[in-house]
């Protein structure tokens, strides 16, 4: 029995160093190449939600409309990986919009009316609960013939290592069932009970979190493969969430490609790449502005590098919903020290789905800037009920701005090699149409003339407690954390 028990032990440990430090897949953790694009290829696209003065709720949306019109225009070629996809609510009872069945709905007539079109759909098995129920969106996909690639995560590192060893040598192993289990389900109230087995693949927090669409499209007369990067689900629950997305109708698309071909590949389907007739079809043009992808890891450095790169006069004007990794905060402090004026929109974490959070990681983050900075401001997006869910850095550099945004918050998991995440970087002279329509993003919430009804100030809900900043730090530098 000591024998079996030290042998277990032995195969815990293993597994533990081995599933936090193992390579990573090919093509992710991946910097693309500098495509460079005409500005009038690059759109910024945002989903807003705010109040008037009389308190009531206004709510503006582009990103999922224009992700429809693109579906609806495709002749070819179609691309979808979705983080959130489904009607689940929480403990909420309704939702501003039933994206999740618009998305499938689209998706379903395309492929009726055009049965030649390729479509290719990628998401995550929170879906499906890990396997432990039947998500109606994806087989009503699967039913009309449309490949449906649920993302294998076995082979992405451990976000949560103290876990997910363990979990590797036991309840792996074990599968799991869509018929039922005796657990309440907490993605919704009102949804089938859950096994055991769902709760113990939960607890390993990591995901497939990328949210990117690829289309042909008639560009300049001709048909040309449009992306968009985004940070917006195909969610009921989020469907009032603040988000932001760019459209690029240019280069791009090339790797967007490559690093969904990965996720296919690795997750053990065979991937459909858009036709050769396309491929040879495609308008690319160049122009000024230079445009990236990065996926996972990469993002971390280049944001780093960005911020080491800045000198007195410069400015960083962030918009995120979780902000909590050490190297990107640090990073802030640093640059605060040379001069580097910096303005943080964050959302206050304290709204998620009708349930109500601790304000961790975003308050006791905010409490540390703002004692460690002397150039640094802070508000907060002015929620109730949604989240401010956008997720982009804008770095404000005279004559020349870059902007870096898509799926990946700025924690640990999402920008640390554990998480699946695509962001964009667009470089180019500051007066180019994207640049100008991410400053007046930004301006309008911060702008203070607007009262309370974009945004709070930093005393609305300021956290000082050490035991939280500590709570936060542990769980951040851990992953036992669900940020």
């Amino acid at each position: 029995m000591r024998t079996f028990v030290k042998i277990f032990i032995l195969l815990v440990i293993l597994s533990t160093f081995y599933g936090w430090l193992k390579p990573m897949p090919e093509y992710t953790s991946f910097s693309g190449t500098e495509f460079k694009v005409p500005e009038s290829s690059i759109t910024l696209l945002s989903d807003i939600t705010h109040r008037d003065e009389e308190g009531n709720t206004l709510i503006e949306q582009e990103i999922f409309d224009e992700i429809f019109s693109l579906i609806h225009e495709a002749e070819s070629y179609l691309l979808v990986d979705m983080f959130l996809w489904n009607s689940l609510l929480g403990a909420a009872t309704s939702s501003y919009r039933g994206l999740a069945s618009e998305l499938v709905e689209a998706l379903v007539l395309k492929a009726e009316t055009n049965p030649d079109i390729i479509i290719q759909v990628i998401t995550d098995p929170i879906n499906e609960i890990y396997g432990g129920m039947t998500s109606h969106e994806l087989d009503k996909l699967r039913e009309v013939g449309i490949p449906v690639v649920v993302t294998n995560l076995i082979p992405l590192r451990d976000s949560n290592p103290l876990y997910s060893g363990f979990w590797r040598v036991t309840a792996r192993w074990f599968g799991n069932s869509a018929r039922g289990g005796w657990l309440p389900n907490p993605f919704d109230n009102d949804a089938p009970s859950l096994t055991l087995r769902s709760y113990l693949s939960l607890l390993n927090f990591k995901a497939n979190h990328r949210k990117v669409l690829v289309a042909d499209s008639e560009v300049d007369g001709r048909r040309s493969l449009v992306s968009v990067i985004s940070s917006a689900n195909p969610h009921d629950g989020s469907s009032a969430h603040t988000n932001v997305a760019v459209r690029v109708d240019d280069k791009i698309w090339q790797d967007v490609v490559l690093t969904e071909m990965a996720v296919v590949s690795f997750s053990g389907y065979e991937f459909i790449p858009p036709p050769i007739s396309l491929i040879n079809e495609v308008v690319d043009r160049d122009g000024d502005m230079v445009v990236q992808i990065l996926t996972e890891g990469v993002i971390r450095d280049r944001l780093v590098s960005e911020i080491n790169q800045l000198v007195a006069g410069d400015r960083i004007d962030m918009a995120m919903f979780y902000l909590s990794d050490r190297h990107i905060l640090n990073a802030i402090i640093k640059a605060d020290s040379r001069g580097v004026v910096t303005r943080l929109l964050l959302d206050p974490n304290k709204d998620a789905f009708g349930r109500q959070k601790t304000g961790i990681p975003n308050r006791p983050v905010a409490s540390e800037l703002l004692k460690k900075t002397n150039n640094l401001s802070l508000r907060w997006c002015n929620t109730q009920g949604e989240q401010c869910h956008m997720k982009f850095t804008l770095f404000n550099k005279g004559e020349e701005s870059v902007l870096v945004t898509g799926s990946a918050n700025l924690t640990r998991r999402n920008i640390g090699d554990f998480n699946l995440e695509t962001n964009i970087l667009i470089r180019g002279r500051s007066e180019a149409e994207v640049f100008i329509d991410t400053n007046s993003f930004f301006e309008r919430f911060w702008n203070e003339n607007n009262g309370d009804l974009y945004s709070l100030t930093y005393n609305y809900y300021s956290d000082d407690s050490i035991f939280r900043w500590w709570r936060y730090y542990i769980m951040e530098r851990t992953g036992l954390s669900t940020f």
